[in-house]
């Protein structure tokens, strides 16, 4: 019976360093999950995943804070962090806190490639990505990783993506409602030349594909002036429009070049009708010696309305953020900024309550909000990925006396066409 005693002692001492490698390997594999972005469940039984913790849930900005879009991303990310600042102070989301990491890529491509590499593994979602350019080199990388980004950038060549949501209407439903506008008021007529100043690249072309369908409806001819984000003085541009005839010019470039166009078509005595895509103003404009021009003659079309328009949700927002940012101007990159994250708070809510916060399951979740309403605008429908999330634009004005440098000249409302534009496009 004696020679029995050693084998069970054997195979306790296997036993036990089965059993230490196996602690160690779970070690192991739970730090590889933290670092790597794999999935774990949480104390409270919820699924998480890379930017999701316990105590928080991390999301990530890739914003233009000293590019052409500097004073649009600066409000897009106080807008944000006021969200941020509301929802922990309400209990935060899933019993965790919200944290927006912030990477500024100055509307540079290569700089944007490089903070994304540096934020993905740690966020669950981006509520904000500034530039069409900048969304466009990170598609592939958002794709792999199947995390939820709501670029600030509007082109058509974003749709198809799922994790991709491109909120609102794109520039070419924006132009094709600009020519809408500026033939049903008369502005212009059949067997009219229009302009058509863009910058290069999707934002650019996406708006030019949009107002040459709609002028060929419409019996018109476009004259396109194609122009960089660095372009700065477009008189060179304003000469050859006046030199072509037109009788209305539409513009889809950043603000900059918005005043100079109406700045330097005033004093050439090109005094006609401008309608610029919503991302080329901003109420610094109307500090401006350009403010007189931009009054008098442009138009703004915009899938949000004014922010100084009567909606409750809207009243509520302003009040806030002239709160908590005094002095700082209340512009269409705060409501913009705070719809979105307004928007992937819901997602996060609804995927807590389907007990995971994995970015899949994010993703899932904004999928499947077919009547998103915020009360800052019209509803979206985000179940049709390759169609945009809204049809209806509205259209605004310049006014240095208004809240936001607009006020509204008319409201949300689809133009004719877009829905055969849609299906013809496929």
């Amino acid at each position: 019976m004696n020679v029995t005693h050693p084998r069970p002692r054997t195979t306790r001492t296997a036993a036990l360093a089965a059993a230490l490698a196996a602690v160690l390997l779970a070690g192991t594999a739970c730090s590889s999950k933290a670092e790597g972005g794999g999935t774990d469940e949480a104390a409270d039984g919820v699924k998480a995943g890379p930017g999701v913790s316990e105590k928080a849930i991390r999301l990530g900005a890739l914003t233009d804070l000293t590019g052409p879009y500097a004073t649009l991303g600066k409000s897009i990310v106080q807008a944000q962090q006021m969200w941020a600042d509301e929802t922990n102070a309400a209990g935060g989301i899933c019993g965790r806190e919200v944290e927006i990491v912030v990477k500024d890529h100055g509307y540079d491509v290569q700089k944007a490639v490089t903070a994304y590499a540096d934020i993905a593994p740690d966020v669950v979602a981006l509520p904000q990505v500034i530039g069409s350019p900048v969304v466009a080199a990170l598609l592939d990388d958002i794709e792999r990783d199947g995390m939820l980004t709501f670029p600030q950038a509007w082109a058509a060549s974003l749709l198809g993506k799922d994790a991709v949501q491109v909120l609102g209407t794109t520039y070419d439903l924006d132009m094709i409602a600009a020519v809408d506008f500026l033939t049903r008021t008369k502005k212009i007529a059949k067997g009219d030349t229009i302009g058509h100043v863009y910058f290069e690249g999707d934002y650019g072309a996406n708006a030019l594909e949009g107002s040459e369908w709609a002028a060929e409806q419409a019996g018109i001819k476009v004259v396109g002036q194609k122009i960089k984000a660095t372009d700065t003085d477009l008189t060179a541009q304003v000469s050859a429009l006046s030199n072509a005839g037109v009788k209305a010019v539409l513009i889809s470039a950043g603000p900059a070049q918005t005043a100079s166009l109406a700045g330097v078509a005033a004093a050439r005595g090109l005094k006609v009708p401008i309608v610029s895509s919503a991302p080329g103003y901003s109420p610094q404009l109307m500090k401006t010696p350009a403010a007189p021009a931009l009054e008098a003659m442009v138009h703004v079309v915009s899938a949000a309305p004014a922010v100084s328009s009567d909606l409750p949700g809207v009243k509520k927002m302003v009040a806030s953020y002239s709160k908590k940012y005094p002095g700082e101007p209340v512009d269409s990159g705060v409501l913009s900024g705070y719809n979105a994250a307004q928007l992937i708070g819901a997602d996060l809510e609804k995927a807590c309550e389907g007990g995971s916060l994995t970015r899949e399951a994010v993703v899932k979740a904004h999928r499947s909000q077919k009547n998103a309403d915020t009360g800052l605008g019209t509803p979206q429908n985000f179940t049709f990925v390759t169609e945009p999330a809204s049809r209806s634009t509205y259209v605004l004005k310049p006014d240095a006396k208004a809240v936001g440098g607009l006020v509204g000249v008319e409201d949300a409302h689809k133009a004719p066409g877009v829905d055969a534009y849609l299906a013809a496009r496929g």
